[in-house]
């Protein structure tokens, strides 16, 4: 039994506020984890993004299910630019500068923009979903290794020894950003690292039910209001959607965890291409470009441009995170009048 307008309009709201609750609980808890466990920045910002994707991931893989792939799209490339704007943007304007380590951005702004590339080319050229697959888990793969792996684990792969010693570097510079957190669980009982772990879990799994609740009612009002599935999945879904990632990446902008606030932006963005519109895809086909193309561009382009400054300036500034913010809104309108 389908939603009624009314009980839509009730919903969508109150869903929103249990979605920022949990959200904020979860990245909280998560960052307590991460440094009980001595886990990298890097690792931090995985984590966070594979908690905070599950509403995008699911309501895209649903969407291409029913058969509606251009919301699917929408509602990935969308939360991708979203989060692009909002982490990368409104972070470094809020705190007015997010330092970063040149190697951590590197690795990130590597992994990323090739990510990016990928779907832009898939997208535009027609091609399989299931290349895009293919490619993006490669590149997907290669950067959880190099993030995670152990460092004798990659001597063990043969990997040269310089190349190996630059990356234990990266590490240890980014480990210094989560000391403050390590210093707050410092003296933790396991009793109350089993409690956090299962806070995390049921937050996680309240973000996920606000998540959908949010997406049926903000469905059901889009289509009262005859908004085009364009502005229904690409804003719309998106923005809904994309709440978690956006409550963790204020937290740990505010935390002043750079290269975790990098790392979820572009895992984040990497996870919704591979298991949200490349993996669903592979099964029930992309559907017709239309307007995904000009999102999947939008998407590329502000990676790229992001990223490039995060490199060449050390760091995210005031002046770039209004470029950002300002590109996002420049889709915003674009998508709007379409």
């Amino acid at each position: 039994m389908g939603l009624s307008v009314a009980s839509a309009g009730a919903i969508f709201p109150l869903s929103a506020i249990g979605s920022f609750g949990a959200s904020l609980l979860l990245v909280q808890r998560l960052e307590r984890l991460a440094g009980r466990f001595a886990l990298s920045e890097t690792t931090l910002g995985l984590l966070v993004a594979l908690a905070a994707d599950s509403p995008e991931i699911s309501t895209a893989v649903t969407a291409a299910i029913e058969g509606k792939q251009r919301v699917g799209a929408g509602v990935v490339l969308g939360s991708n630019a979203l989060i692009l704007g909002a982490l990368l943007g409104v972070g470094p304007i809020a705190a007015r500068w997010i330092r970063l380590h040149r190697r951590s951005a590197l690795v990130e702004g590597a992994a990323a923009s090739a990510v990016a590339v990928i779907t832009l080319a898939i997208l535009t050229t027609g091609a399989d979903a299931r290349i895009g697959l293919a490619l993006t888990l490669i590149v997907l793969g290669l950067y959880v290794s190099a993030a995670t792996a152990s460092t004798t684990a990659l001597l063990r792969f043969g990997l040269p020894r310089r190349a190996v010693a630059w990356r234990a570097t990266a590490i240890a510079e980014a480990a210094l950003e989560l000391s403050p957190a390590i210093d707050t669980i410092e003296g933790h009982s396991r009793a109350r690292t089993r409690l956090d772990a299962l806070i995390v879990t049921g937050a996680l799994g309240a973000v996920v039910v606000a998540s959908a609740l949010m997406e049926r009612s903000a469905v059901v009002l889009g289509t009262q209001f005859r908004l085009s599935s364009l502005v229904i999945g690409a804003l719309l879904l998106a923005a809904v959607t994309s709440l978690p990632n956006v409550v963790g990446g204020v937290y740990l902008a505010a935390r002043g965890n750079g290269t975790a606030l990098l790392s979820e932006a572009t895992n984040s963005a990497m996870l919704n291409v591979v298991f949200g519109l490349f993996a669903p895809g592979a099964f029930t086909g992309l559907g017709p470009a239309g307007n995904t193309t000009i999102l999947a561009a939008w998407y590329c382009g502000l990676t790229v441009i992001a990223l490039v400054a995060a490199f060449a300036e050390r760091g995210l500034s005031r002046r770039n995170g209004f470029a950002i913010v300002l590109g996002y809104l420049a889709l915003v309108v674009v998508a709007a009048t379409r």
